[in-house]
């Protein structure tokens, strides 16, 4: 039960700081003058992160440290609540 609660733990920590990566992509995006639909927000995230990372590849050449920081922190999101899930 213990380890269980350990994944599951770990897929809500994963979760906040992939919402808190993606605050940081939409701040990052109306600061270069892109237009965001509040309203439809959680369906656009991944156009919105894919408009960030192209705008990054083309200011720096790679792309920004939210884009990795969102991916790997929702995929991890994903694995533990799966795993904390299986354990239960």
């Amino acid at each position: 039960m213990a380890v269980s609660t350990f994944f599951l733990g770990l897929a809500i920590i994963a979760a906040i700081v992939g919402i808190a990566s993606s605050i940081g992509i939409v701040s990052f995006l109306l600061q270069r003058g892109v237009k965001i639909n509040w309203v439809f927000i959680r369906v656009l995230i991944l156009k919105y992160i894919s408009q960030y990372r192209a705008i990054t590849i083309q200011e720096t050449g790679k792309p920004g440290p939210l884009f990795y920081t969102y991916i790997i922190a929702m995929n991890t999101a994903l694995a533990a609540a799966i795993i904390g899930m299986v354990m239960r």
